[in-house]
């Protein structure tokens, strides 16, 4: 029986893995198939036309065989769009990155979250550090919505009670969104969040949400992070060290 072909496939490469002096295993986020791996065969040849195509942060169209956990590529070109992201920006991309390969399992697709990665990787290579920031904290709420781990932004979640628009609320790993005990940078107003709850619901949920963090991203940052590294079963993400070490420098 012939293996399974995929042709012209929406996705990005995540990372990419050393597997022969010639040749690369890449992880690939794909629209209609989730997480992949791929066998790049001969990539690393200077006459390989993979070479120049075969980039993260860059949308691409793939083809690729085979059923088993590692697959073949067969074709890639490059889908066109925005510009590499650079400096800081392109750290942030690998930040993104990072996160889809914690977070999500292979062959698990998730059409809407690679929209969404897409138009933020777009947003990171052009916008202004602020918006990109906005767009960072976006990307997060999604992805933790994606996968079931983003609690009720409507509610108290260990209650179920309506939140309160003049009282202060804290999103924490093991509590979900709950009432702060006193009221610092690392809570919302409980206006803020329904005001976050009702975007998400928008018939333009990206752009309504990325406009609603811009107005809170100092807030959100911390509380973000806290729940994905809880997640992620990690202390810091490498590319947040990274990000640190080179602030340091």
């Amino acid at each position: 029986m012939a293996a399974k072909r995929i042709t012209d496939e929406p996705a990005f490469v995540l990372h990419r893995y050393d597997w022969s002096e010639t040749s690369l295993i890449l992880d690939v986020f794909t629209r209609h198939h989730g997480r992949l791996a791929l066998a790049a065969k001969g990539v690393k040849r200077p006459s390989s036309n993979f070479r120049p195509v075969l980039l993260m942060l860059q949308p691409l169209q793939l083809s690729f065989s085979g059923d088993a956990e590692v697959r073949t590529l067969k074709s890639a070109e490059w889908a066109g769009g925005h510009v590499m992201p650079t400096g800081e920006a392109l750290l942030s991309g690998y930040y993104l990155n990072e996160l889809l390969m914690h977070l999500l399992a292979r062959e698990d697709p998730f059409p809407g979250l690679f929209d969404i990665y897409a138009s933020v990787v777009g947003v990171l290579a052009g916008a202004q550090p602020q918006v990109q920031q906005a767009a960072l904290r976006t990307f997060e709420i999604f992805l933790l919505r994606e996968v079931g781990l983003l609690p009720q932004l409507d509610a108290q979640t260990l209650n179920l009670e309506p939140l309160s628009e003049q009282t202060n609320y804290c999103l924490v790993p093991e509590g979900g969104l709950r009432e702060s005990a006193t009221p610092d940078r690392y809570s919302l107003l409980g206006a803020q969040w329904l005001e976050l709850h009702q975007a998400m619901q928008s018939k333009t949920p990206l752009m309504s949400v990325l406009s609603v963090c811009l107005g809170m991203v100092q807030e959100l940052k911390p509380q973000l992070r806290a729940l994905l590294h809880y997640h992620c079963g990690v202390g810091i993400l490498r590319t947040r060290q990274l990000m640190l070490d080179l602030q340091t420098l």
